[in-house]
């Protein structure tokens, strides 16, 4: 029996419940069974590698280095049944060493290695690409959750709801990266001003500096909004616990990675003896590093990047772990378009335990080549509820970038 797309995904998005009933219902048991037969036979056909360049309004500074522009990789994912995923890289070398170049090497082999295989095998495609994760996690990131588009699109079902489906919506930050306290400030002012209730600032430079910019922000946007602290690895211990002491009078809710991201030791002595709890960020890229830090209690918090973990599956390990020992996590991002950023979206709506979002890198970007996706109001993201991630790129903007 032979069945239309549009048939496939409305009788297959009836799940595992209307299969339980099949054989009550001998309409439906025919046509579910075709679907049943579609799922087991999509292999993937093609995968289309772009560029994926979108400009920065100004640079983007923090402690260990400065982006001029968001200079991504976009990935599709096309089967033989018609439907496609997309997903995006989004390399940031001061954090991850990788580049646009290093991306697209790395996709170019992701590409061999996925070509005939079954697109619904998550755990063993990102297990067959291997080591690829540790030196292009953006790239693995792209894949991962091009296939995650795919499997939500084939369940008929959004991402999240997948995943767990815990929320529908949520509160994001904004960040301010570094600057002079005057400018930082008014920035922070101006997102308050927009309705984000939660504000990340940049630091991680001279503790005395950065002492300046905290209580410019904090007289700038009251004592109620929510205000978290980024050194990105900016200082040393000793430094770290006396800044962090200094800082406590600003009511910090927590500080992002204030020493070298290999110095777990001297995370946990600043954890010890600061009175600002302590979020791992560049110390936590994957599953292991997550368990080594609870080993050496080291942090209060995870934060959880999809480039840095490599996408959904990685990152997703990333939270049970967490949640497993009772800690709670944020998911932050780099630069990403809202291709990105919703991927990212779906993993914190679906998770109980990851409790804060810094989803805010398209903020920084002079164009937006993204349809559909989450939408965010006075801070709060909303996610879509059409199947897969739910967004693509605009057709338009896609024709000016370069394939591969």
């Amino acid at each position: 029996m032979k069945i239309s797309r549009h048939q496939f995904l409305k009788f297959f998005g009836l799940g595992v419940a209307s299969a339980a009933f099949s054989e009550k219902l001998g309409w439906a048991s025919p046509r579910l069974a075709a679907a049943r037969d579609e799922v087991k036979k999509m292999k993937i056909k093609k995968i289309e590698i772009y560029n994926f360049d979108v400009p920065l309004f100004a640079p983007f500074r923090i402690s260990i280095g400065t982006m001029y522009a968001a200079n991504d990789v976009l990935v599709r994912i096309i089967t033989d049944s018609g439907l496609y995923g997309i997903g995006e890289a989004c390399p940031f070398p001061p954090i991850t060493g990788e580049t646009q170049e290093s991306n697209l090497a790395a996709a170019k082999a992701i590409r061999e290695i996925l070509l005939d295989k079954d697109p619904l095998n998550i755990e063993g495609l990102v297990d067959g690409i291997g080591n690829i994760v540790h030196a292009n996690p953006s790239a693995v990131a792209a894949f991962d959750s091009a296939l995650y588009d795919l499997l939500g699109k084939a369940a008929g079902l959004p991402v999240y709801k997948l995943l767990g489906g815990y929320r529908s919506s949520f509160e994001t930050d904004m960040t301010t990266g570094l600057d002079t306290p005057e400018k930082m400030a008014a920035s922070a002012r101006e997102n308050v001003d927009q309705g984000y209730r939660q504000i990340k600032i940049k630091v991680g430079e001279d503790p005395d500096l950065d002492l300046q910019r905290v209580a410019a922000v904090r007289q700038a946007i009251g004592p109620d909004i929510k205000l978290r602290l980024d050194a990105n690895q900016g200082w040393s211990v000793p430094g770290a616990i006396s800044a962090l002491r200094r800082m406590e009078p600003y009511r910090i809710e927590f500080c992002e990675q204030p020493v070298k991201d290999s110095d777990i030791y001297g995370m946990k002595q600043v954890r010890a003896q600061s009175p600002v709890p302590i979020m791992a960020d560049e110390s936590v890229f994957g599953p292991a590093d997550a368990i080594k830090l609870l080993k050496e209690e080291a942090c209060d918090y995870f934060n959880i990047k999809l480039m840095k973990a490599g996408g959904i599956l990685n990152s997703l390990k990333i939270a049970h772990v967490a949640a497993a020992a009772n800690l709670k996590c944020m998911v932050g991002c780099m630069l990403e378009t809202r291709l990105g950023l919703t991927a990212a979206a779906h993993l914190v709506a679906s998770q109980k335990n990851i409790v804060f979002a810094d989803l805010d890198g398209n903020s920084e970007h002079k164009v937006d080549p993204v349809v559909g996706g989450i939408k965010v109001e006075k801070g709060v993201i909303y996610l879509p509820e059409a199947p897969g991630l739910g967004c693509d790129v605009d057709p338009g903007f896609l024709k000016k970038m370069k394939q591969f």
